[in-house]
């Protein structure tokens, strides 16, 4: 079976163990800070923190599929004072495979370095197809009913990338995203075709290039003091760990800094 899950501790183990070198861009306010991939001891949750981390995604990406347990371990650790996000990234032809052979090839690799004891399936991939909108579309839909947590992109994943059903095609990736959330099935398929759901797809696609990102998964984090920081192809939870860390320490600095002296001076 495919280590997938989400619920035991193994999640955190296997991500945290498994990982493939990505690039990070970081953006700290002033001062620099010293302690950015030092795990504090303890964080207060006392204060409001505002810090959010947006998950950039493709629903059929194996990358992504690979970066889900971690995904699963930081909401599991951080759920309580981290605002956590996912926004689709269309993957066009230029980020697919050109045939099934190479999609093997592509999840051999993968599967190695992730050291699954089962290779990811390839049925989904259909020859032709420049851009996979249903799967994509579905997921995104699935919100405007209530589903905004990640059952329903993760059944559709799980459908092509482990069962290998072709959910390029509106009736598969509808009937996986049904049986995981109840949403009746026309109502879903009807708002996954509506030209507002694609826009919402299309905005944040632009949203993922803005980043100067070329690699999926990708990850926003972000504070109300002004610290953001993105990672593109990153599937190691350390650093994201890391990275909520410093930026949930420097909220209840600021915070604890405003309670005993106030706003700044406006002059």
């Amino acid at each position: 079976m495919i280590p997938f899950d989400l619920s035991s501790d193994s999640v955190r183990r296997f991500a945290a163990q498994h990982s493939r070198v990505g690039c990070a861009t970081l953006e700290l306010s002033p001062p620099q800070k010293h302690f950015l991939f030092k795990r504090p001891s303890a964080l207060s949750s006392q204060f409001n923190m505002n810090v959010k981390i947006t998950y950039y995604l493709e629903v059929i990406s194996s990358w992504c599929f690979w970066v889900e347990p971690a995904w699963a371990s930081l909401k599991k650790q951080y759920g309580d004072r981290v605002d956590f996000d996912w926004k689709i990234a269309l993957m066009d032809h230029t980020g697919l495979p050109v045939s099934q052979g190479q999609c093997e090839w592509f999840y051999r690799r993968s599967g190695t370095m992730m050291r699954s004891p089962d290779m990811l399936n390839s049925g989904w991939f259909e020859p032709g197809v420049k851009q996979y909108l249903a799967p994509n579309l579905v997921a995104e839909a699935a919100k405007d009913f209530g589903v905004s947590d990640d059952r329903a992109r993760l059944a559709i994943a799980r459908a092509a990338l482990v069962d290998g059903r072709k959910v390029g095609q509106w009736d598969e990736a509808v009937a996986a995203a049904v049986a995981a959330t109840g949403v009746v099935a026309a109502e879903l398929r009807k708002r996954a075709e509506s030209s507002d759901v694609l826009e919402r797809a299309r905005v944040s696609t632009a949203e993922f290039h803005a980043l100067k990102a070329d690699q999926r998964p990708a990850f926003l984090i972000s504070n109300h003091i002004g610290d953001r920081a993105a990672f593109s192809g990153v599937v190691a939870i350390g650093p994201l760990e890391a990275t909520l860390d410093a930026m949930l320490q420097d909220a209840t600095a600021y915070e604890s800094y405003a309670s005993h002296h106030g706003s700044p001076p406006k002059t």
